[in-house]
């Protein structure tokens, strides 16, 4: 193991990983391994290319992890955690809020990794820092959700509760939130007296490697935070060490059951944060301004790629006579690389994701849904290879439609037209997801009954994407999550911990005083 942590001259220089050109031949540089607190340059006979999406551009290369390096790595987290899970949470809270300011200053570098690996543009990536940042900000006053209970259960008998970390905890986070995502785990995970192993996005490597090099100022020990690589031989490793207590994972349908069945048959705790299909009702009564304007942004921000994007708008009664403004506002977004000033979204991650949300909408005109705005046409003059497609209006969607049962991923929004309330309700009551929905109205009575009959985890009233702040948690439902506890708040708190129960009996007539009497006088000797 000591020969495979050896650093390289090379592997010191950079957490990104840069290669200095050898004899005037460009090289694409790699991105490296943390291990043990340092960075490895992994062994790798497989390499992933992680492509700049609005250039097609290769940006670094991704080692698919060596079954030596990630015993290595796994080996490293369960050594550190004997040590980390004993430092008292007062220890814990003082790294996070050291990393928090780290973070903070470091926002500005983390914000052009993601552009560069991503696509995202620049306000996305800040959004994408600042709203994991309130998750480290919220773990360093953790020490409450720590705190046990304590009862008198009989004579001379009490119980009370203790909150422990579980121990190696695993990450598999994905491509659309490079920083966001790996701080709904890292802070949780390390703040309870856990070590973690995250696997970040293959296609977006560069922010999660950028924060272990942060968390290690912070004050992070060797081994409480490692970073691997790879694909699904990585992931396979995660869901089957006996070591690994609990797996996180943020993504697709398609992984998400794969980990999920596969951690749980190995023991694992697992929370699985799935695919989404998030629907706005919008009422008649509704404020036409604030609606749409939220509808837009909702639906075609960071390019539609997120879990929490609107993609359906439910028109009730005569609101959908909006639908041709809502088309005429996004039709005045504009597409651009990610660090073009006004540039409000950028290109799909790939050349696939790109081609496959053309298909969907064609699909669905075929089908007999109306184009109110087609987005396929754009182009970027200064990055003609980029992913990009423009906000796309979909109208008359009917359930059965593929822009409609499929998650798109794109700034691709479906607009449905009801006659009621109880019909846009049936509506989103018999889609399989269950991440948000919103409904738009000025009816305190409509808002009630929305809020209590919709089937989602996350309810927006006049609120378009209604994520909660992590003094609660992430609770998305049904067919968007797996497991029974969820990110981040309190949820993350439980899924990183079990609960010890301790019973305890002193019986009084032990502790009976036998009289001592104190001497004041001279002592002697006899």
């Amino acid at each position: 193991m000591r020969a495979l942590l050896q650093l390289s001259s090379v592997a010191r220089r950079s957490l990104a990983g840069s290669v200095r050109p050898l004899r005037n031949i460009r090289l694409v540089s790699t991105t490296k391994l943390f291990i043990d607190g340092q960075v490895v340059e992994s062994q790798a006979t497989e390499w992933i290319d992680v492509i700049d999406p609005a250039t097609q551009s290769i940006v670094t290369r991704v080692p698919q992890t060596t079954a030596a390096e990630l015993e290595a790595a796994a080996s490293s987290a369960q050594t550190a955690f004997e040590k980390w899970r004993r430092t008292t949470v007062g220890t814990r809270q003082r790294v996070m809020l050291d990393l928090q300011q780290l973070i903070r200053d470091d926002s500005e570098n983390l914000m052009r990794i993601m552009v560069g690996e991503q696509g995202k543009v620049l306000a996305d990536a800040r959004g994408d820092v600042h709203r994991g940042l309130q998750v480290v900000e919220a773990m360093a006053g953790l020490a409450p959700q720590l705190m046990g209970h304590r009862a008198e259960v009989a004579a001379d008998m009490a119980t009370h509760t203790v909150r422990e970390p579980l121990g190696v905890l695993a990450g598999v986070c994905p491509f659309n939130f490079p920083a966001l995502i790996p701080l709904w785990m890292i802070p949780v995970a390390l703040a309870t007296g856990n070590t973690l192993l995250l696997k970040p996005s293959e296609r977006a490597p560069g922010a999660a490697m950028r924060l272990a090099h942060l968390c290690t100022q912070a004050g992070v020990p060797p081994g409480v935070l490692n970073v691997v690589h790879g694909s699904r031989p990585t992931v396979d490793f995660l869901t089957a060490d006996q070591r690994v207590k609990a797996v996180s994972f943020v993504g697709g349908d398609r992984a998400g059951r794969h980990i999920f069945e596969r951690a749980t048959a190995h023991g694992q705790r697992c929370q699985a944060n799935l695919g989404a299909k998030n629907h706005a009702v919008v009422m008649p009564d509704a404020s036409r301004e604030q609606a749409l304007a939220a509808i837009t942004g909702a639906a075609f921000g960071a390019a539609g790629q997120r879990c929490m994007a609107l993609s359906v708008a439910v028109f009730v009664g005569a609101a959908a006579d909006w639908i041709p403004e809502l088309a005429e506002r996004a039709a005045r977004l504009r597409v651009d690389g990610g660090l073009e000033p006004g540039a409000d979204l950028g290109p799909l991650i790939s050349v696939q994701a790109l081609q496959r949300a053309r298909d969907l909408i064609q699909t669905s005109v075929e089908q007999g849904a109306h184009l109110a705005l087609d987005g396929r046409g754009v182009r970027v003059a200064k990055y003609p290879r980029g992913n990009f497609l423009g906000p796309t209006v979909v109208d008359h969607v009917t359930p059965a439609m593929a822009c409609y049962t499929e998650e798109v991923f794109a700034p691709v929004l479906s607009c449905v037209r009801v006659a009621s309330l109880d019909e846009a309700l049936a509506l989103v009551n018999a889609n399989r997801y269950g991440n948000g929905a919103a409904i738009f109205t000025r009816s305190g009575a409509a808002a009630a009954r929305f809020q209590a009959d919709v089937g989602a985890g996350q309810v927006g009233v006049n609120v378009a994407i209604p994520v909660p702040l992590p003094m609660f948690s992430f609770t998305g439902n049904r067919g968007s999550f797996l497991g029974d506890t969820n990110f981040y708040g309190p949820g993350g708190v439980a899924f990183c911990t079990q609960l010890k129960t301790v019973t305890s009996l002193w019986r009084r007539e032990d502790a009976e005083e036998i009289d001592h009497a104190s001497a004041v006088h001279m002592p002697t000797l006899h």
